[in-house]
C-alpha cells in the first residue's frame, strides 16, 4: 500500500478588506494573508474503496461535511478513477479560529493525493479544483505571503515581507469559534466594513516590503470582519487592547476570528507581553508564540 504523510500549515490575514457584497452571493475583497508556521498532519494511504476519513479531534465531523472528504472525492472525479484513500488527520489548530486550518487540510489533500498518483494533474489544474471548494483553499497550495483578490480565490504570490524580518507573532485562541458564513452575513449591520475602499492592500504591501526598518505597515492592517465579531463578542477587543499596553507593533483579529494575533519586535517582548496578557485573562487560553 502506498502511504503518505504531510503536514498542513495556516495562516493570518494582515487585510481582509470586503468591497461589496456580489449578485452571486459571495463577497468580492482584498486580503493580503501570510503563512504561519503551525501544522496538522495527515496521513494517506491508498487503499480500499471510497474516502475514509479519521481524525483525533473529537469535534471535528469525518462525513462528506469535511472539506478534507470534499477535497479527495473532487481529486478523484478530476483524474477519473474510483476514490480509494484512508486518511488520518492529527489537528493541532485551532477550528472556526480564522487561521484558515480546515482551507489547509483540504489544499494538502490535493497535493497529497496528487502526489500519491503519480503527479496527474498540473498545478493549475489542482488550482481551479482548489478555488472550487473554498475561497481560501487555494491560497494554500503554495507557501509564500499572497494578495488573494476576487471572492479569495485568485492568489498572488509575493515576496517575504522585510518589515517582518526578525519580528515574533503571538497568537491567542479564545476557545470559542466564529462561524465565517455568519460573520459575513452581519456585516449588513456595518455598512462601511461591507463596503470598503478598494486600495488598502497595495498600501499595506507597500509598507511590508519597504527595505528601511520602519513600523508604518502597523497602522494599515485592517480587518472588516471584526465590526460584527467585535459586536458579539466584546472580550476580543480587549484582547487587542491588552496586546498594545503590553508594547506589541500592531495586534488585530485573522480572518472571521477568532483568533486574535500580535506582533512583537523580538521575542523577549513577546513573552513579556504574553505574560502580562495571561495575568488578566488567564493561563487557560490556547496560545502559540511564533518563532
Amino acid at each position: 500500500m502506498k502511504t503518505l504523510t504531510k503536514t498542513s500549515g495556516c495562516k493570518v490575514n494582515l487585510l481582509l478588506n470586503i468591497l461589496g457584497k456580489r449578485a452571486d452571493g459571495f463577497h468580492d475583497l482584498e486580503t493580503v494573508m501570510h503563512p504561519v508556521p503551525l501544522f496538522d498532519e495527515l496521513d494517506f494511504t491508498a487503499s480500499g474503496t471510497g474516502v475514509q476519513l479519521t481524525c483525533d479531534h473529537p469535534g471535528l465531523p469525518c462525513d462528506g461535511t469535511n472539506l478534507i472528504v470534499k477535497a479527495a472525492t473532487a481529486f478523484f472525479a478530476a483524474i477519473g478513477i474510483a476514490p480509494g484513500v484512508r486518511i488520518n488527520l492529527r489537528k493541532r489548530i485551532p477550528m472556526e479560529a480564522g487561521l484558515g486550518g480546515g482551507s489547509a487540510n483540504a489544499a494538502t489533500t490535493l497535493l497529497g493525493l496528487n502526489e500519491l498518483h503519480g503527479n496527474p494533474r498540473s498545478a493549475a489544474q489542482l488550482q481551479m479544483i482548489a478555488a472550487a471548494l473554498g475561497s481560501d483553499v487555494p491560497f494554500f497550495l503554495q507557501t509564500s505571503p499572497a494578495l488573494a483578490t476576487g471572492r479569495g480565490e485568485r492568489v498572488e504570490p509575493l515576496l517575504p515581507f522585510p518589515a517582518l524580518n526578525n519580528r515574533t507573532l503571538v497568537i491567542v485562541h479564545p476557545g470559542f469559534g466564529i462561524s465565517t458564513p455568519w460573520a459575513y452575513r452581519m456585516l449588513a449591520r456595518f455598512p462601511a466594513a461591507l463596503n470598503g475602499q478598494c486600495g488598502r492592500a497595495a498600501r499595506l504591501i507597500h509598507a511590508l516590503q519597504s527595505p528601511t526598518p520602519s513600523v508604518a505597515w502597523a497602522s494599515q492592517l485592517y480587518n472588516s470582519l471584526e465590526a460584527p465579531a467585535f459586536w458579539k463578542h466584546p472580550v476580543l477587543q480587549l484582547y487587542i487592547e491588552e496586546f498594545k499596553a503590553q508594547s506589541a507593533l500592531a495586534a488585530m483579529m485573522s480572518g472571521s476570528g477568532s483568533t486574535i494575533f500580535a506582533w512583537f519586535g523580538n521575542r523577549a517582548n513577546a513573552d513579556r507581553g504574553l505574560e502580562g496578557f495571561r495575568s488578566r485573562f488567564g493561563e487557560r487560553l490556547w496560545t502559540a508564540v511564533l518563532p
